[in-house]
This record gives structure tokens, sequence and C-alpha cells, in this order.
């Protein structure tokens, strides 16, 4: 994690310092790889961190850090940079990289299981697990479902809901807020109920986007809508990592880096259906079409995990 950090603050330093497009293009890419890797071991940390037992509640809690910063963080990005220029938010986040290297070495315990290490073809054992392939479609598609309208939802609140383009950015804030509950409580949940939870969820999340094509048109009902897409359509997204790190078997920190994988695969697929759908026909509605046709096979899997769980000994 503290090399990940590390890479990921020197990202933002050769941004702030440079001035060639593709020298800055290749310096996000190089954050991205490191904010991916940080992630993956983050949660096995946080799971080894509290045991199986409270697994998905940490994932939840971490995984609202994210909400959180898109909530908090964002706005006061823009603001910093309007203040200081479009570098300023750049040198902040690699000062705030660097204090973060610091505090996870003077808290998080280090390795000192004396456990015998993995190997590679161990590890890549773990992908003969049909289960865990389901978890990482399902990864995809309840992820791949709910952004893949949310990235176009600016259109959708403009055009039909004639929603003020001064007003979106609460509508998202709203959604961040929503979505910073829904990995508290889904987190809280997944640990007594992980199945009923990924049912459920997924379920709700595809009538809310079925909500949301119907009455796109009123803008109160779509902004609560969303508020809720929020709350219910990433809530999964804790339980889905910790059933990923577990159906992994021995290589936890492979499978919870799969489970990122898959979500941000999901979202550049959905999102670019989306983009299509939003030229079609459908118009600005034509997001949240597919987003509700991903949501909902985000059933099929999840479905055939509880199954295949009730016909054999819990793990």
């Amino acid at each position: 994690m503290i090399l990940a950090l590390g890479v990921f603050a020197a990202g933002h330093v050769i941004v702030a310092l440079g001035s060639s497009f593709t020298l800055l293009l290749s310096a996000r890419f190089l954050t991205a790889l490191a904010t991916g890797a940080f992630w993956a071991v983050a949660n096995v940390v946080a799971t080894r961190a509290v045991g199986p037992a409270a697994s998905s509640r940490a994932l939840g809690v971490v995984g609202a850090g994210a909400m959180l910063a898109n909530v908090v963080g964002v706005p006061l990005g823009a603001f910093a940079g309007q203040l200081m220029g479009w570098r300023g938010p750049f040198w902040a986040l690699a000062v705030l990289g660097a204090a973060a290297m610091a505090l996870i070495a003077r808290q998080v315990p280090h390795d000192t299981d004396g456990g015998q290490a993995i190997s590679v073809r161990s590890e890549l054992a773990a992908l003969r697990s049909g289960r865990l392939w389901l978890a990482l479609a399902a990864c995809a598609t309840t992820t791949g479902g709910v952004l893949s309208t949310y990235t176009y939802i600016s259109p959708l609140l403009t055009d039909r809901a004639h929603l003020a383009a001064g007003l979106v950015p609460l509508v998202l804030v709203g959604f961040g807020l929503g979505a910073l509950g829904g990995f508290l409580v889904g987190g809280r949940l997944g640990d007594h109920r992980p199945h009923a939870t990924t049912i459920a969820a997924p379920a709700v999340t595809t009538v809310l986007l079925l909500a949301i094509c119907l009455l796109s048109t009123h803008a109160a009902p779509t902004v609560v809508l969303i508020a809720l897409l929020g709350l219910f359509g990433l809530g999964t997204n804790p339980v889905l990592i910790s059933l990923g790190v577990r159906f992994a078997g021995q290589a936890p920190t492979l499978g919870s880096a799969l489970t990122v994988s898959a979500f941000n695969l999901g979202t550049a697929i959905g999102s670019w259906i989306a983009g299509l759908a939003l030229d079609s026909s459908l118009g600005a509605t034509g997001p949240a079409v597919i987003g509700t046709v991903i949501a909902a096979l985000t059933l099929i899997p999840t479905i055939a995990i509880a199954c295949i769980q009730r016909r054999r000994s819990p793990v």
C-alpha cells in the first residue's frame, strides 16, 4: 500500500509540473495503476484486520471512503482549482498521498505471521473457482448498470426533467450521499445475509432504473430516485468484494484485484453502450434503459451463487 501511494503521489507531482499532454496522460495512467493496486491490497488488509465475521462491514467502511471522496473531495477539488489554478488540486493530492503513506506505515501492522508464501501457480489455481467467476460477473453488471446511467445523468436531468444546469451538482451530491450510506448499510447486512443482500439490492436497483426511465420528465421524483439509486445500486459492492476474496481461497489479493477490475470493466463497457444509446432514438433516456437491462442481469450470477451455497456447506 505504501508503494502504491508513493507512485500515486509521484504521478500527481509529474502532472503538476508537466505541460505536455502526452506526459500528463501518461502520468494519469500511472496513478490509475497505483490506485487499482492500492484498492486490491487495502480490501484484503481490511478483511484480515476484522476477521471473516465482519469482513463485509469492513469493506463497506473502506468503500465508503471512496464515496466520501466523491461527495466531498470532488467539490473541494473544483474549489481549489478555482483558487489555485488547475495545478493546485494535483499538488494537494500529492501531499495527501505522502501523508497517507506515513499514516499507513505507523498504523497498519506489518505482515508478521511468518506464513509460507503462496506461489503464482497456486494463486492462479483460484481461477478455477466457478463461484469466483460468478461473483466477478455480478461485480461487472451491478456497477455497469448503475454507472452507465450515472455517467450520462446530466442530459437526462436537463433535457428530460428540465432541471436547471446549476442544480445538477446537488443531484450528484445526493447520489454520492446515497452511495455512502449504501456502502455502510450494505456492508453491515452482508455479514449476516450476504446472498439475500446481493439478490435484493440488484432487484430494487432494476426497479429504480425502470422508474427513472418512466418518470424522467418529472424533476422531483427523478431526483429522489437518483439518490435511492446510489443507496441500493452500489450497496452490494462490499459484499461482492468479500465473496470474491473468500472464493479465491489461497489467493485473496488476486480475488480482491479481480473484483476491482470487474467493477471497472463493467463501468467501461456499460458506459460505452450507454453512450451509443444516448445517440440513438432513445435520446436522454437511452443510458437509463441500458442500465436497467444490465442491472437486471446481476440477478443471474447472484441467484446462482445463492443456489450453489445452499447445496454445499458454508465456506
